[in-house]
């Protein structure tokens, strides 16, 4: 895919009607608003390729396990999407104490430690016009 760089005049911009330069304007926005719906498309089949890739890699190598094994192919995807189905007893025992996380915009922790006082902000007046 080539790209062309459209270099426009400066004269024709100085000298251009009003209407002319309202039309430009126009097919500039024309042709920005068809590129990105290229892209979008273009990105929706990137995403599409790369997920595909990454699931022949995953039978790629778990091609041996999935060979002897007699588990539904449901219950192959169900390991993918829940994460809850690998086992992992190693790591569980390794880490009793974590604590999860809040989730995002929840309300602040209480802080046990000792509080830090804040400062009193100025309250910023408008200009009213």
């Amino acid at each position: 895919m080539t790209t062309s760089r459209f270099t426009p005049p400066i004269k024709y911009f100085q000298t251009a009607s009003r209407a002319s330069l309202q039309s430009f304007e126009l097919a500039r926005l024309n042709h920005v608003a068809n590129l990105r719906q290229e892209i979008a498309v273009l990105i929706d089949q990137w995403i599409q390729e790369t997920a595909e890739a990454m699931l022949a890699r995953w039978m790629l190598d778990h091609h041996r396990s999935l060979q002897g094994t007699s588990s539904p192919p449901a219950e192959i995807v169900r390991t993918l999407i829940d994460p809850r189905s690998r086992e992992l007893p190693e790591l569980t025992s390794l880490l009793p104490n974590v604590v999860p996380a809040p989730p995002p915009f929840a309300a602040p922790r209480l802080s046990t430690k000792g509080a830090i006082a804040r400062r009193d902000q100025k309250v910023r007046q408008s200009a009213v016009g």
